[in-house]
């Protein structure tokens, strides 16, 4: 195996703390982040994330379990805070003694991260997403061990700010005494370096992993990225300020513009008391899961959703998960060489 000294003395307390060898998180990409990515991912020496989502617990449990047969090595699970279910898929977790469990989509409700933790409070690590230094200071306090902070140039659902401005008020105030994670737009193992040096335990990388070769995407999804510049990955635009809607970063096509087109018939529905706002912001939910599945599944890259971030302009082939990441590892101990 390739050694990079420079990369890998910057990583270290990402890789000790993840298990691995190279502190580099695939993010959790519903329909692609499955056993097969996930697997192939940490036994590449990254650290694969298994993307719940909607899943139900048994679903999960098999997810698991067939993931464990594929690697030895190291793996997480993200978990979304809102599903209805979630303090059973941590108990899923549990059974299966997954080592670390991501929570996304907001702040955790209160008793999930104890659970995950477990009595003796060593049974899992936590790691959260925080998009503001105040909450990330609250989820440290509240017992989280690692964060990512991702910037908005990420794919999926994101945030409004950029990962460049992020890490600049996040890392110098939190990275010495915490692991922080930097994710969003992270395309090169060049950036990889620059957040390694401002204190970064590690990145997080979805993008970049969707079309290796090791990914069930649709062929045609695949494609799309290929040909897709950075400029083609646009922020879906919230209609109504009554229904609060997460951006969703994706690739323009007509699936973006019917989900505008969505939001004005789910706005019209509150105007009529048709649905309640809980009802009203679960079927922009559904909207969004079907949608995603339509693409990453059926090759629908017209009506489905293409989720992706500003970086899918340097996802130019298919290449196998191992040569991502010493790509980008090569790439970073370079940098740091340089300098």
């Amino acid at each position: 195996m390739t050694t990079y000294s420079k990369t890998s003395r910057l990583m270290q307390r990402g890789t000790d703390f993840l298990g691995c060898d190279y502190a580099i998180l695939c993010g959790a990409m519903s329909w692609v982040s499955e056993r097969n990515l996930v697997s192939a991912i940490s036994n590449a020496g990254g650290f694969g994330v298994i993307a719940c989502g909607a899943m139900t617990p048994e679903l999960l449990d098999t997810e698991i379990a067939e993931t464990k047969k594929l690697t030895s090595k190291p793996f997480g699970v993200n978990l979304i805070t809102m599903h209805p279910q979630l303090f059973e898929l941590i108990e899923v977790c549990r059974k299966h003694a997954v080592g670390h469990v991501v929570l996304a989509g907001g702040i955790p409700p209160k008793g999930s991260v104890e659970a995950i933790k477990g009595e003796s409070g060593t049974n899992a690590k936590v790691i959260c997403f925080a998009p503001t230094l105040a909450l990330a200071k609250k989820l440290l306090r509240s017992g989280a061990d690692a964060l990512v902070i991702e910037g908005m140039e990420a794919g999926g659902h994101i945030g409004p700010v950029s990962t460049s401005v992020l890490a600049q008020e996040m890392l110098p105030e939190l990275a010495e005494e915490h692991l922080i994670f930097v994710a969003g737009g992270i395309g090169k193992g060049q950036a990889i370096a620059g957040y390694l040096e401002m204190g970064a335990a590690g990145v997080q990388l979805g993008t970049r992993f969707a079309c290796a070769s090791e990914s069930i995407a649709h062929p045609d999804f695949k494609k799309a990225f290929f040909r897709a510049s950075a400029r083609d990955a646009i922020a879906s635009v919230q209609v109504d300020p009554r229904l609060p809607v997460i951006p969703v970063r994706a690739l323009k096509n007509k699936g973006t513009e019917e989900f505008t087109a969505k939001q004005i018939e789910v706005a019209g529905m509150l105007d009529r008391d048709e649905v309640a706002m809980d009802e009203a912001q679960l079927r922009i939910e559904h909207y969004w899961a079907g949608a995603l599945r339509r693409a990453v599944i059926d090759g629908d890259v017209e009506g489905g959703s293409l989720m992706a971030g500003q970086s899918v302009g340097m996802v130019k082939s298919e290449e196998p998960v191992a040569d991502i990441i010493q790509t980008l590892m090569a790439e970073s101990e370079e940098a740091l060489t340089r300098r």
